[in-house]
């Protein structure tokens, strides 16, 4: 439960309402891009395996800076090559 000093008074109804209105989730934003999907990185680098660049991308900045971070984070991981030979 969200508060600890909900009233002896409350009635049923009030503290659902308060246990209801935490419980809903928020989704990840527009610009949010996941290191683990790797087939929506590899659309967005060359055949050199670098990255393009927003122009080509269509990205906002934010979301460029998201999807240079997760394609650093996935070739970290190796789920991603550096480079192609």
């Amino acid at each position: 439960m969200r508060w600890a000093h909900i009233h002896k008074y409350a009635t049923q109804a009030c503290i659902h309402s308060m246990t209801t209105e935490t419980e809903t989730t928020i989704n990840a934003p527009e610009h949010h891009v996941d290191y683990k999907d790797i087939t929506s990185l590899k659309a967005n680098i060359n055949p050199h395996a670098r990255m393009m660049n927003r122009r080509r991308t269509g990205m906002t900045a934010k979301g460029q800076r998201n999807f240079a971070r997760a394609i650093k984070r996935a070739r970290f991981m190796a789920l991603m090559p550096y480079i192609k030979h």
